[in-house]
């Protein structure tokens, strides 16, 4: 069975101060300085006016005039969410985060540890009881437990539908054929909650589709020939197919964080970002391994957060390339930040087996580079593989500039 976890308005609950701060309030998370000018999460008023996730800016404005925008803070949800994750994980769960505010684990791993499928639900909640995230200015930023919702199903799609129809801290557990008969009276709208067919909705509202139950009725062949694969999966989305869980890896994780002070942009700032990889790179975790992926993030001055991920196109441990590899994407921050942090996402072989594998590859790329030559002189003789040797650049006469050589082969 597979347990779906869901906190509804998560990003938003922990940008605005926690879940009271959005009762009867028309709130959303503002778009990034910079970034495409769309709304993030909206709370519960300014949806009954209208106003959706992806929304124009000026579009939200219009159907609610006294929406609030929040500054969105996509490093502090990030921490928060992963204390989350943490705390399912520390009950022994194999977690797949679909989203900050959304995830999934599998009972029967768990089954034998804590009891039963019943054991395992009350167990998750109890480590989520407490707040998700580090108060901030003396608010509990939490979304807290009175938001959390639990269900369970055979699938991941039969458990996100009974965990968004709970209302109450009793978690609705479906079963076998009860959860085929329940998940055929739910509306099509669950189908936003998945990105294979999510932009499906619109159409399938128009067309008149009102629950999975008449989607599933109109048929995979009819559905296939009109959306294509993304028509197939709803379909067995529908009829209670899914696909299996994705639980994430357990990595470890280094991190540094350092105060910018009066350095919140231009040189100043790499030369902080340089200090960090300097850090990093001094830590006796890192076991001499290479980094292959990073995330560099700031608290931004105005408020918010500001985060992006760097994959190196081969794992480095050089911290002249590193620094200038992010100081690329430190173009990119919005605005002026007050704190930077670097942390390692994941990790490449040590440096010295890096460094034979790169022999390795010289050595394999140089013997392709000489088969070629030679099939090219056996095609058209000694002259047909040759390279320019720059001789006297300052010469007047051109053909003492640069010569013709043979190639080595």
């Amino acid at each position: 069975m597979i347990v779906c976890v869901h906190m509804p308005r998560f990003e938003l609950s922990f940008a605005a101060g926690g879940a009271q701060a959005l009762v009867g309030q028309s709130l959303a998370i503002a778009p990034l300085p910079g970034g495409e000018q769309r709304v993030g999460e909206v709370s519960g008023a300014a949806e009954a006016l209208g106003v959706r996730r992806g929304m124009a800016l000026g579009e939200a404005l219009a159907r609610s005039p006294g929406l609030t925008l929040v500054p969105a803070d996509p490093v502090g949800v990030q921490e928060a969410w992963e204390g989350t994750i943490g705390s399912l994980e520390s009950i022994g769960a194999a977690v797949e985060a679909a989203r900050p505010g959304l995830a999934y684990f599998e009972t029967d791993p768990l089954r034998a540890l804590h009891g039963g499928d019943v054991a395992v639900i009350a167990a998750a909640r109890r480590v989520l009881q407490g707040p998700t995230g580090e108060p901030r200015r003396g608010r509990d930023r939490s979304p807290g437990q009175r938001h959390m919702r639990i269900g369970a199903g055979p699938t991941r799609f039969c458990a996100l539908a009974s965990a968004l129809a709970v209302r109450s801290r009793r978690p609705l557990v479906l079963d076998g054929g009860e959860a085929l008969r329940w998940l055929a009276g739910r509306p099509v709208e669950l189908l936003a909650y998945r990105a294979e067919t999510e932009r499906l909705l619109e159409p399938l509202i128009r067309l008149g589709v009102r629950t999975l139950g008449e989607l599933a009725r109109l048929g995979r062949p009819a559905l296939t020939d009109r959306f294509g694969e993304a028509g197939a999966f709803a379909h067995g989305l529908a009829s209670g197919e899914d696909t299996s869980l994705r639980p994430r890896r357990l990595e470890e994780r280094l991190r540094e964080t350092m105060s910018v002070g009066d350095a919140s942009s231009g040189t100043s700032l790499e030369r902080v970002l340089g200090v960090l990889v300097d850090r990093l790179l001094a830590r006796s975790e890192r076991r001499g391994r290479t980094l292959r992926a990073v995330t560099l993030s700031a608290k931004l001055l105005s408020g918010g957060g500001w985060s992006e991920r760097a994959v190196f196109r081969q794992p480095l441990a050089d911290r002249e390339r590193i620094a200038l590899a992010l100081s690329l994407r430190l173009l990119t921050l919005p605005a002026p930040a007050a704190t930077l942090s670097l942390s390692v996402e994941g990790f490449g072989p040590p440096a010295g087996e890096q460094r034979v594998l790169l022999e390795e590859a010289h050595a394999a790329r140089m013997a392709r580079l000489r088969e070629a030559v030679a099939q090219l002189r056996a095609v058209g003789g000694e002259d047909a593989a040759m390279r320019a040797v720059c001789v006297d650049p300052d010469s007047r006469v051109p053909e003492r500039r640069v010569v013709l050589t043979p190639l080595p082969s």
